[in-house]
């Protein structure tokens, strides 16, 4: 059974001035202008996890209503999800040197298989302006046991009273 990796999205409204409803988005300091979304925490259900998100990525705290709005399940070809911490090898072997390792929630790139382990790839590009160059990469080996290829997206939907000068 392959592993599935739990992330959400939340969309955040608010009624303003008893007319318009705002959704909020905001600013991602490396990916531009976002919804506020994230990856679902060990031990943590996906209604904690759209919580913890919504708060941390907007500050606020004075939600009045959280909802499920919608599901969905992606089956990833060709690349991969980090599931578990993945620490990544100079060759397809633990007793190599593991010279790296990529966090949970990151997508990579399937390069090929060698019995247990997957060659990943992993590159960032700079955002500023423009998505031009990249900035740095990462290519290794990691365990298959640290790799999910579905991830399953639930959206929320957050009502917030919260004003904000203008």
């Amino acid at each position: 059974m392959e592993k599935a990796l739990g992330k959400v999205t939340c969309f955040i409204t608010r009624i303003k001035k008893h007319k318009k409803l705002e959704l909020l988005l905001i600013q991602h300091p490396n990916a531009g202008i976002q919804i506020p979304a994230g990856t679902v925490e060990r031990n943590e259900d996906f209604q904690q996890a759209a919580w913890r998100e919504a708060v941390e990525e907007t500050g606020l705290k004075d939600f009045v209503s959280c909802s499920t709005i919608g599901r969905q399940e992606q089956i990833l070809v060709d690349k991969y999800i980090i599931f578990d911490k993945a620490k990544i090898y100079s060759r397809p072997d633990i007793s190599c040197t593991q010279w790296a390792e990529i966090r949970r929630g990151i997508t990579v790139l399937k390069e090929r298989s060698q019995g247990d382990f997957v060659q990943i790839s992993y590159k960032e590009g700079d955002q500023f302006p423009e998505p031009n160059y990249i900035t740095y990469q990462i290519t290794g080996w990691t365990e298959k046991s640290n790799l999910a290829s579905i991830v399953t997206r639930q959206f929320y939907h957050f009502q917030s009273n919260s004003q904000v000068d203008e």
